[in-house]
């Protein structure tokens, strides 16, 4: 009498283990690590940022731009991406305009993400 009672008990545990296993690796993701790509520019490096600054300062401050277009010296471009494995989380450009004597004219911050 108490075999009968002794295997539904192991079968009970052992479908109650087996169940909880295959919900629980149902839930796991793999830790997917911040790909940052670019120059990355925070606030306070676009505080430093003012009309006049020569090119090299402007390097100093924000490092080598990342397309500096042969055709229009006058314009540098700053791209910068933060992406989680496929969910793109930041994206932004700053472009910064020199006049003809090399010197910091104006600049435009554009938020990539949004227009998309």
């Amino acid at each position: 009498m108490r075999q009968p009672f002794k295997i539904n008990l192991t079968k009970a545990f052992l479908s109650f283990i087996v169940i909880l296993c295959i919900s629980s690796c149902s839930s796991i993701s793999p830790y997917k690590v911040p790909i940052l790509q670019g120059n990355i520019f925070e606030e306070e490096d676009l505080e430093k940022l003012s009309e006049g600054l020569t090119k090299e300062q402007v390097q100093f401050i924000f490092g080598t731009a990342l397309i500096k277009d042969p055709f229009h010296s006058s314009r540098w471009d700053y791209y910068y991406s933060i992406r989680v494995g496929s969910d793109l989380l930041s994206e932004s450009k700053l472009s910064v305009f020199f006049n003809g004597d090399g010197l910091v004219e104006s600049w435009v911050i554009e938020d990539m993400k949004e227009s998309n």
